[in-house]
């Protein structure tokens, strides 16, 4: 996943993809503030992109490690095999 101008990498599943819909989740790899339910671009290993929503999932953390939250991401439309 990466924001529109500063790339960075997440640990992520795709849960489901239909033709107008796709889902999944993740957990960063390393600390950012992500803007809730903010929209960002996401392009998966095998180069296919998309524009998504996120959103923060409320867990529990377990005792003795650094805090790491979980979100889940939506995205309208198909994914799209980037260009380059």
């Amino acid at each position: 996943m990466a924001e529109e101008q500063t790339g960075f990498s997440i640990d992520y599943r795709l849960l489901g993809e239909v033709p107008t819909r796709w889902w999944g989740d993740f957990i960063l790899t390393e600390y950012r503030l992500l803007a809730n339910e903010g929209r960002y671009y996401i392009e998966l290993e095998d180069g296919r992109r998309g524009m998504c929503a996120i959103h923060k999932e409320v867990g529990r953390a377990a005792t003795g490690t650094p805090t790491r939250y979980r979100y889940s991401f939506k995205g309208i439309g198909g994914l799209n095999k980037s260009k380059g």
